[in-house]
């Protein structure tokens, strides 16, 4: 195989691991193909509640056919025992491939190098390429360990001119139907979903997934705010949001929510959609910054997607963050 070919392999993992998320808390979402002679002979992401693991369901649809065979997963596999399942890596060890290629190292201390340690120690060739498409995949179960925290994406619904109410605070609805729908399949990726305290007083949202199929995935709710509130769980500051046992978090706002969360710098992603209008005197999306100058805004967002959803326009960014 080449490297781009190992790429393509690798981001392919990544998107099939996609079909874990967030079931299979408190484990990442993991993905993992079974490669011989160009064709997939087996694949497995990581099922609801953290077991089987990736590299187990596609071993087990693998079968024989894995031995000699090149199997990427996305996540460095686990090294530790444990009573609900074996080691992945002990579980590749028997199946005998020629390769395994790795995605990201797991920074568990339980595994964090010993599982490639374990596979080249077995005469398995193991490669660990850079895969961003991997990092992106595990950006919940990394953050966590990073930042002791959930991995943040604030959305907001927006005109043209950066409004998301009248003035009165009317706001249903600024963007159509196909956007609305495309925000309830971004929920269902989420285990955490928050609003602020004046959103919830003034809209009392579901915050649920109201999607075909996946109402069983609606997130739990929590709401910012210093009083007890109903039908949710609650945080006092933004910082306390490591209180949350989720690695996704999705916040929808208000914009003093959407400020307090920016200028605190615990964004790591951002949504933005954009309806085709202008509102003109209205409620501003995100609420005052206290930026002194242009350069504190400048260097902090890389774009990532841009689609259209019917009349309005999505896009998505992340914070772009040094390794220290």
């Amino acid at each position: 195989m080449t490297a781009a070919s190992d790429a393509r392999w690798l981001a392919a993992a990544a998107r099939l691991a996609l079909r874990g998320r967030p079931a299979s808390a408190p484990n990442p979402a993991v993905g993992c193909i079974v490669v011989k002679n160009g064709c997939v002979v087996g694949r497995g992401w990581t099922q609801s509640g953290g077991r089987p693991h990736a590299e187990a369901m596609a071993l087990h649809m693998a079968g024989g056919a894995a031995r000699g065979a090149d199997v990427y997963v996305t996540l460095e596999p686990c090294a530790h025992q444990s009573e609900r399942g074996p080691a992945c890596a002990d579980l590749l060890v028997e199946a005998k491939p020629a390769r395994v290629i790795v995605g990201a190292t797991d920074p568990d201390t339980r595994t964090a190098g010993k599982g490639i340690e374990r596979l080249r120690a077995a005469g398995v060739e193991v490669s660990r390429p850079a895969c961003p498409d991997c990092a992106e995949s595990l950006a919940g179960y990394l953050t966590r360990a990073r930042f002791q925290r959930p991995y943040v994406t604030l959305k907001l619904a927006m005109s043209l001119d950066g409004c998301i109410a009248l003035a009165d605070g009317s706001s249903q609805w600024i963007t159509g139907k196909a956007a609305r729908a495309h925000v309830h399949s971004r929920r269902a990726l989420a285990d955490a979903i928050l609003v602020g305290g004046g959103t919830w007083r003034a809209d009392a949202p579901r915050l649920d997934v109201r999607l075909p199929g996946l109402e069983h995935r609606s997130p739990d709710r929590w709401v910012l705010t210093s009083h007890d509130v109903e039908g949710a769980q609650t945080i006092a500051t933004p910082q306390d949001i490591a209180r949350i046992p989720a690695q996704y978090l999705y916040v929808e706002g208000g914009a003093q929510t959407a400020a307090s969360f920016l200028a605190a710098d615990l964004v790591d992603r951002l949504e933005l959609y954009r309806a085709p209008i202008i509102i003109g005197n209205g409620l501003h999306a995100i609420g005052d910054l206290s930026l002194v100058t242009l350069a504190e805004a400048h260097g902090r967002w890389q774009p990532v997607e841009q689609c259209k959803l019917g009349p309005d326009s999505f896009e998505a960014f992340v914070r772009t963050r040094g390794e220290s």
